[in-house]
């Protein structure tokens, strides 16, 4: 079998990955196998870019009130 070694790993991206390790009681290495798999094995994982659609959205949301209302609002809500 092949070996990958993925280096600068995001301490909490690490540490979510060992947590969800441990609850499946699976390795670290075997918890990074089973989520590439499962998301390789999804069809279309690959069509959409995140980013693109995330651009996507700009705009969508339309107001008539000021940007200044809305975070007065929100402001008064919280």
């Amino acid at each position: 079998m092949a070996n990958l070694q993925v280096r600068d790993i995001d301490d909490r991206l690490y540490e979510s990955i060992r947590v969800l390790a441990r609850g499946e009681r699976r390795s670290i290495s075997q918890e990074v196998v089973h989520i590439l798999e499962k998301f390789l094995s999804q069809p279309g994982s690959f069509d959409k870019n995140p980013t693109d659609e995330f651009l996507k959205l700009a705009g969508s949301w339309e107001d008539e009130r000021s940007a200044e209302e809305i975070i007065s609002e929100i402001r008064e809500n919280h």
